[in-house]
Formats: structure tokens, C-alpha cells, sequence
């Protein structure tokens, strides 16, 4: 987080995390429909339409006083580039973990949530966070509350369950806003949100 005072800008930098074909950057491209800014992601994509880098892109919001500045963006979930999803997390507020809700991908969820964990150590278990179970529109989902018990869901804060449809944009704002609400709760308890008002 980036708080400008001379300007009145605060800038936020979240992330969009989870496995190859999770739907993280229709989750992104359909957030950015929602707010009128369809052409405004920018993707670094393979020949068939493979996120290679990360996905970028800023939405703004401004009150009478303040300009805030959202920065998201989207790893690549391809093991090939994996050296780039430490280098795209560097620095987030919060992230929005979107799993592909398939029983086949029921483990493949699991490694990417544990390669969080590695990245980000016990800080992950205060960092502002939601977990979106996405694809809830495809048959063979499975057990939501088994797969929070095996990542020990208990045990963390500042964190949200949504069930997500993003290529009919269902859930995908109500995530959105849900982190932005956590980042700030955060803020508000470190005594940063008064330098807002």
C-alpha cells in the first residue's frame, strides 16, 4: 500500500492466485467488464490464449477528498513460469484465490494453496484474503467444507468464502469488494484509516 498524502492518493496492489485453468483471468476481464473497462486489461498471452506472464490492469475509485488506486493482477498458473508468481505477489494488500471447484481438480487446488503458503509463510494467515470456489456452473464439484478443513481454514483471519461463476460474472464484484472491505478493516486496525478522513 502506497499512501500519498501530498496528492491524496492511496494505491492497493491485489492479486488473483490459483491453478492453470482456475479462471483467473476471466475472473479479471469480467470485474473489469462490470466497471465499463473491458479493454483495459493488459495480458502477456501464449498462441492458444495462455495467461504467460501475469494479467494487469487499474481501477480507480475517488470521494471529495481521496483517489483510490486498485492495482490487480493475475499470475500465470502454468508450472512452466512459475519463477514469475513470486516476482507478481511481491508487495499485495490482499489476494483472491480462485479455485477450480472440478473433483479432478480437487489436488491441483491444494498444491497451488500450498505454494501460497510457502511463498508467504505465517503472514498468509493475516493477510486479507478470499477464497473463491469458481466453475460452480460445471457438474462434479466437489466438498467445499472438506477442502477448507484440509487447508485448516479455522486458523486464519481477514478471510472470505464466495462461490463463483465468472464467465457469467456471478460472485466475481462481491469478491472484489469483499477483500477491499478486509484491506480496509485491516487498515482501520492499524490506525491508517484516519490519515482518509
Amino acid at each position: 500500500m502506497i499512501i500519498d498524502h501530498l496528492n491524496q492518493t492511496i494505491q492497493l496492489k491485489i492479486c488473483y492466485f490459483g491453478p492453470a485453468l482456475s479462471g483467473k483471468t476471466t475472473t479479471m476481464k469480467s470485474l473489469f467488464n462490470h466497471f465499463g473497462k473491458k479493454d483495459k486489461v493488459l495480458s502477456i498471452e501464449s498462441s492458444v490464449g495462455r495467461t504467460l506472464f501475469f494479467d494487469y490492469g487499474t481501477i480507480s475509485f475517488k470521494n471529495q477528498q481521496w483517489l483510490l488506486k486498485i492495482h490487480l493482477y493475475s499470475t500465470t498458473g502454468q508450472d512452466f513460469y512459475i519463477i514469475t508468481r513470486p516476482i507478481t505477489l511481491q508487495a499485495i494488500d490482499g489476494i483472491i484465490f480462485v479455485a477450480d471447484s472440478q473433483q479432478s481438480v480437487y489436488y491441483r487446488n491444494l498444491t497451488s494453496w500450498n505454494e501460497l503458503c510457502n511463498y508467504f509463510g505465517d503472514y498468509l494467515i493475516k493477510m486479507p484474503k478470499i477464497l473463491a470456489f469458481n466453475k460452480q456452473d460445471l457438474p462434479d464439484t466437489f466438498d467445499t467444507s472438506e477442502f477448507l478443513e484440509n487447508i485448516n481454514y479455522f486458523k486464519h483471519k481477514n478471510f472470505k468464502i464466495k462461490k463463483t461463476i465468472a464467465i457469467q460474472g456471478v460472485g466475481v464484484v462481491e469478491s472484489f469488494e469483499d477483500l477491499i472491505g478486509l484491506i480496509f478493516k485491516k487498515i482501520h486496525k492499524s490506525q491508517l484509516i484516519s490519515l482518509m478522513e
